[in-house]
């Protein structure tokens, strides 16, 4: 639930920032968000439950609280399969969608990341990457219109480390270990491995 919040408020903070439209936005009263979701393909069985909760958090925002400061949520899926060419096709669908535009995208996806973020910078849409996508993008003077949240495979890799050093008794007992960092496949895959 707190990542929810957290991604909530991250929401309402590119809306209110770099909304399309913003006048016009407001005077319609809602703000529109494309749901990339991937309910068919490799990875379903995670990104059913994740559409389904998120759709659900959503429309409870909307019902308990009017929205965010007052401004409605409205919102339509468009299926990826996780697959990256039709990630770049539900962005190009949903991107101009009455009322207001696009005011965020969420790819949920390394792929889909990597394809969106020119794409978005140029159409000034932020691109929401929670703990995916480019570790670098971190960086706000390169890529203004990236968030990356709540980690980067880079910071999760750290993290990892970290944990294990605390198993083990400290960071220094790690020397002359060996550790393992098990990725899938891919161009974008190995983004860790700098801190392993």
């Amino acid at each position: 639930m707190r990542f929810f919040r957290r991604l909530l408020a991250v929401a309402a903070v590119a809306i209110a920032g770099f909304g399309f439209n913003a006048g016009w936005a407001f005077a319609q009263n809602e703000q529109f968000i494309p749901r990339l979701v991937y309910r068919t393909g490799p990875y379903a069985p995670n990104g059913i439950p994740f559409a389904d909760g998120y759709a659900d958090y959503l429309d409870m925002i909307d019902a308990r609280d009017g929205g965010v400061g007052g401004v409605k949520i409205t919102y339509e899926e468009c299926e990826t399969s996780y697959n990256n060419d039709k990630g770049v096709e539900c962005y190009e669908r949903l991107k101009n969608h009455p009322p207001t535009g696009a005011s965020l995208v969420d790819p949920l996806s390394t792929g889909i990341t990597y394809a969106l973020i020119e794409r978005a910078t140029a159409d000034k849409i932020p691109v929401i990457s929670m703990g995916y996508g480019r570790a670098d993008a971190s960086y706000g003077a390169v890529f203004p219109y990236v968030f990356t949240l709540p980690a980067t495979y880079w910071a999760q890799a750290d993290a990892m480390i970290k944990y294990v050093g605390d198993q083990m008794g400290g960071l220094d007992k790690l020397k002359g270990k060996k550790l393992g960092l098990v990725y899938r496949t891919g161009p974008y895959a190995p983004n860790g491995i700098p801190f392993a």
